[in-house]
């Protein structure tokens, strides 16, 4: 049986296999080291930065539901300058492809980012996150506007020489309307998706759970509506899709794959099983190997024929 070939192209980069990870859940990379080899993942998704440090929302800010996660961790991150001097000399040794993912709550807090990280910095592309859904000002209403998002990619594109990644917020009606937007912006790819705004209330204090009333809803329970938006963007949107929401199985991964996706990433996942990314790339391998496919790229939309 040939070996099959992982090797996929994401908006000019050269990844070994089309596997990554989510924005906030594999922090800046060296925290996994003990439970997942690097070097097997396509590449990495930075914990997300921001202009100034953060110390996040309240707490508390996690909490279980029966099929996914809610949380409102509210961006907390060192800073640019902290990144810039403590991380990322660690960030360019890693042996995987990294993406820093950035944040702001202006045009210019995406401006200062951009013109901060550029090719020289090790970095293999931006991520900008549009869409976070638990602060109070910012992300939100860049993600859900289409002719703010496009000028926050067009502001971030003048600045940088890095690739474009824009992730778009499931929290709007019409994805595709965003995903145009982006693109008209100068986006070289897409996110799909960040988390959808949910909340929590204990029955017995009469309150919240988050302290932040509102957080983001991850894991399983998406996966349906994110396999939805990837479908219908990567109908009406000529730009490669990194798919995520709900991904924990090489099922979950295969589906996103047939749905349009370039490339899947890993989320929450993580957090129940470290080695889930190793495991789904077998599974992912296995599915090909059977069905006589010789490059992983030949899943690509392959539901839409």
């Amino acid at each position: 049986m040939s070996p099959v070939d992982f090797t996929t192209q994401l908006a000019g980069i050269t990844l070994r296999n089309p596997l990554l990870t989510c924005s906030g859940t594999y922090g800046f990379g060296e925290e996994y080291t003990a439970y997942c080899p690097l070097e097997s993942l396509g590449g990495i998704t930075l914990k997300g930065i921001t202009p100034l440090p953060r110390l996040g929302n309240p707490v508390p800010r996690l909490a279980e539901t029966p099929a996914g996660l809610l949380n409102a961790v509210g961006l907390e991150n060192p800073g640019l300058d902290e990144f810039v001097k403590s991380y990322l000399p660690k960030v360019r040794m890693l042996p995987t492809a990294a993406i820093a993912n950035i944040s702001g709550f202006s045009l210019e807090d995406y401006v200062q980012l951009a013109r901060a990280l550029q090719k020289d910095s090790g970095l293999a592309a931006l991520e900008v996150n549009i869409s976070c859904p638990n602060v109070k000002h910012g992300g939100m209403h860049f993600g859900t506007d289409p002719q703010s998002a496009q000028e926050v990619i067009a502001a971030v594109k003048a600045e940088t020489d890095l690739p474009v990644i824009a992730k778009l917020s499931p929290n709007v009606t019409d994805i595709v309307g965003m995903a145009r937007a982006v693109q008209l912006g100068g986006a070289d790819a897409l996110s799909l998706i960040n988390t959808l705004l949910g909340m929590q209330i204990d029955i017995h204090r009469q309150r919240p759970v988050l302290a932040n009333t509102f957080g983001g809803l991850s894991g399983p329970a998406i996966k349906p509506v994110a396999v939805r938006m990837v479908w219908q963007v990567f109908q009406a949107v000529d730009l490669p899709i990194i798919g995520m929401g709900g991904i924990t199985t090489w099922q979950d991964a295969v589906e996103f794959l047939l749905a349009g996706a370039t490339v899947v990433s890993i989320g929450t996942g993580n957090f129940v099983n470290p080695q889930a990314p190793l495991e789904i790339l077998k599974g992912i391998n296995d599915y090909c190997a059977q069905r006589g496919f010789a490059s992983v790229r030949d899943l690509v939309g392959l539901a839409h024929n």
